[in-house]
């Protein structure tokens, strides 16, 4: 977006096929807008016919209708949510410095009333006006407007989905809003969040994150951190409810059951439960068939109004083959599918045009079942634009991919700009390398960033690194955070930490928590964790629980107990099982070993070796060592070197030398710098009267400055075999670790060879230890 001396503003849409130039004097004055070739909606011209937002309705805003009462009111009394306080700040924000503010959750969850209320409620947004365009190909031509006019508004995205589109809602025209200091306040339920926003990866190469994309709402979602509203409401949010002096509002919390309290106000669960017992005998079969096509063409994305004769066609993919159900008439289908239930809504929702058809969004948001191939190719077929092909290849992208690849190669040879990306990701994910590469290349060439990292991905999958460095070096220049990410893990994977790094701080500073995670990984590595700290302590913040672990995890190890532990309780409530392990290990240094216990099993139960391991060791200390043996097994079995180790203290305990000696001779080589096992090890073979394969195990022991024992260890078995001369040294070195055995052996050496002034404080020390006359330093 570009704007001229001239008080104009220019927009190129769809890559330069239609051309819009906005010109105004001030927004008191007129608004002129001329366009080749399309004509721009009244609507926008004038931002003073905006709505207030002191005026603004919340059925206007989208808000469901609710159960009517005695006085008409669809909307019922609004009840104060646990997310009221965080939205409106979040809003407060966004209309000081501009950005996108996005409430998140199911069908019916009150998102759009919610919002609606924290507009009315923000200070912040007096005097502003509303809005609302209806697809995103407006919203790009209102943001002109807001540039020209400088109107302050606030810009109302109901169901975000419908403005993700290639010619709408992108990360430019966001940006553009933001410099402008523009609020965006947006509702999108959690299927449509996850179909933009998903992100297939690879296991074993994490570039192949790039060959997903769903184009424009991938990335303007990456840049949003959702607020989330429960479907159901807390008891807080109950109480609050049974003190309000709405009737509809008692009701629903007396018999909402195992549903959310708008959802019952919605009459979605009835609604939801009318239409599945529909398709029996004596029900109404052929309706049930008609709203099932409606609620698969919905989710496969092709936007409403769906026509009568399209149901018609469709709904018969959705009739069972059963001759008992004989379904009534296509009129009595209708009728019955339209008809308004409990004074809220009904099925199928009318539209503008009486021939064609909505439907109540709980229905399609409530349907898990794959969507039929019928309702696939039946809104390919219905599709009107290039448009609606993207959206529902989009849609298809996952679930689908042959459909999505047919809607994409369908608008290809039409210039769409955004189809060769999108077809050359999928054929990529498919791992069609070849066909995949040309559209990739196509787009890429072009200027499209998202193709340039996309085609990375692909190059390094198939190991032309040189070839995926370019790639992504270009997109980096661009300045994509992606490509970045991308280039620096696989520089990192070959070794070229130092050239990584400054990459990875670039996409880090982009608030990529999954890149904070990842280079506050590779700091803990090199040991430099005061510069991870602050790296995972922001991705905390707003990153998953990957983060919440590594700073626990670092925090417990730096013996900072106190601040780590309230880090991994969060990453175990998120469900990470690592973090139960290490908030384990942490509770047992605490001393709370019930607490550990419990949370250490739930791990091992789920696969963890490093909570088999530690449980192990708990039941082990506590000696209950026949349940300690088999999780040890199952660890030791890995290739778990403490978890060979703990088994073999056990066997050694239990009398079965014969097969802990394997197990610690097989830790001693994986693990050189484990003094402790040797240790072991020397004693299983000195027990076991082989004193001459023991030595040289406590020799490697004792040469380290972490094991006390070895030394005294091996100047007894030294001092056992008539070598007092090679013993001395060992036997004075655990001496002066305060070791009083060692302290004996000494002194009685020393006096049989008559040095007895030496001898003498020795065995004094070893008699008394505690005795501070005893205290002087031997020898």
């Amino acid at each position: 977006m570009t704007t001229n001396p001239s008080n104009a503003a220019r927009i190129n849409i769809n890559g330069g096929h239609q051309e819009y130039v906005i010109t105004a004097g001030s927004i008191s004055g007129p608004v002129t807008i001329t366009t080749t070739g399309a004509r721009v909606p009244a609507y926008l011209q004038n931002p003073q016919r905006w709505v207030l937002v002191e005026d603004w309705d919340a059925l206007a805003a989208g808000a469901h209708r609710a159960r009517p009462d005695d006085t008409g009111d669809a909307v019922p009394t609004y009840v104060a949510r646990d997310a009221d306080e965080e939205l409106l700040a979040r809003l407060t924000r966004a209309a000081r410095d501009g950005g996108l503010v996005l409430v998140l959750g199911e069908s019916t969850a009150g998102k759009t009333r919610a919002a609606h209320r924290a507009v009315r409620e923000c200070e912040a947004l007096a005097g502003y006006r509303v809005l609302a365009p209806d697809t995103g190909a407006d919203l790009v031509i209102a943001a002109d407007v807001v540039a020209t006019t400088s109107v302050r508004c606030l810009v109302w995205l109901d169901d975000l989905e419908r403005f993700l589109t290639p010619d709408g809602l992108e990360a430019g025209v966001l940006a553009e809003l933001v410099r402008l200091r523009t609020p965006l306040l947006a509702t999108m339920q959690l299927r449509h969040h996850d179909t933009f926003s998903r992100h297939s990866t690879d296991p074993r190469q994490e570039v192949s994150s790039g060959l997903r994309t769903s184009g424009t709402g991938a990335r303007v979602l990456k840049q949003t951190d959702p607020l989330y509203l429960q479907r159901r409401w807390s008891a807080e949010e109950l109480t609050r409810a049974q003190d309000c002096d709405d009737l509809r509002i008692i009701d629903a919390v007396t018999h909402h059951g195992p549903y959310g309290v708008a959802e019952y106000l919605a009459a979605g669960p009835a609604l939801l439960t009318e239409w599945r017992n529909a398709t029996r005998p004596g029900g109404h079969p052929r309706g049930a068939a008609l709203v099932a096509a409606a609620v698969d063409l919905n989710r496969t994305g092709l936007r409403p109004p769906y026509p009568t004769t399209l149901l018609t066609t469709l709904h018969q993919h959705y009739l069972p083959d059963d001759p008992l159900l004989r379904p009534e008439s296509i009129d009595t289908a209708l009728t019955w599918a339209t008809r308004l239930r409990y004074g809220a809504t009904s099925l199928l929702l009318p539209t503008n045009n009486p021939d064609a058809w909505d439907v109540f969004d709980y229905l399609p948001d409530h349907t898990t079942s794959p969507v039929t191939e019928h309702a696939w190719h039946s809104a390919l077929d219905h599709a009107t634009d290039d448009k609606q092909h993207i959206i529902i290849g989009i849609h298809a992208f996952d679930t689908a991919p042959l459909v999505a690849e047919t809607a994409f190669r369908s608008v290809v040879p039409r210039g769409e700009p955004h189809a060769p990306i999108l077809l050359g990701g999928l054929l990529a994910k498919m791992k069609r390398y070849e066909e995949a590469e040309p559209f990739l290349l196509q787009a890429a060439d072009a200027g499209n960033t998202n193709a340039e990292v996309a085609l990375g991905s692909m190059l390094a999958l198939a190991g032309r690194l040189d070839e995926a460095e370019v790639r992504f070096r270009r997109a980096t220049e661009a300045g994509d955070a992606r490509a970045a990410a991308l280039l620096g893990r696989m520089l990192l994977r070959e070794g070229r930490s130092e050239e990584a790094e400054p990459l990875l701080r670039q996409a880090a500073d982009t608030d990529e928590a999954d890149v904070q995670v990842l280079l506050g990984r590779v700091f803990l590595k090199e040991g430099r964790s005061e510069e991870a700290e602050p790296l995972l302590r922001q991705a905390a913040d707003t990153g998953g629980a990957d983060a919440k672990r590594l700073l626990g995890q670092m925090l417990l190890q730096e013996g900072r107990t106190e601040e780590a532990e309230p880090f991994l309780r969060q990453a175990v409530d998120e469900g990470d099982i690592p973090a139960s392990t290490a908030l384990g290990v942490l509770l047992l240094q605490s001393g709370r070993s019930e607490e550990a216990e419990s949370l250490l099993r739930q791990a091992a139960d789920e696969g963890d070796i490093p909570a088999s391991t530690a449980l192990g060791s708990l039941l082990l200390q506590s000696g209950r060592s026949e349940e300690a043996e088999p999780l040890l097994r199952q660890a030791a079995d890995t290739g778990n070197t403490h978890a060979k180790v703990l088994l073999g203290i056990l066997l050694t305990n239990d009398g079965r030398s014969e097969e802990a000696e394997p197990l610690l001779r097989q830790a001693a080589d994986e693990d050189e710098d484990n003094a402790n096992t040797r240790v072991l090890l020397g004693i299983l073979l000195t027990n076991d009267g082989r004193s001459e394969e023991a030595e040289p195990f406590l020799r490697q022991a004792a040469a380290t400055d972490t094991d006390t024992d070895a030394p005294a260890l091996l100047g007894a078995l030294l001092l056992q075999e008539g070598r007092s001369e090679e013993a001395e040294p060992f036997l004075r070195q655990a001496a002066a670790t305060g070791d009083t055995n060692a302290k004996r052996l000494l002194g009685q050496m020393l006096l049989q060879e008559g040095r007895t002034e030496e001898a003498e404080p020795l065995l004094r020390q070893a008699a008394d230890p505690d005795d501070p006359i005893n205290q002087a330093p031997p020898g």
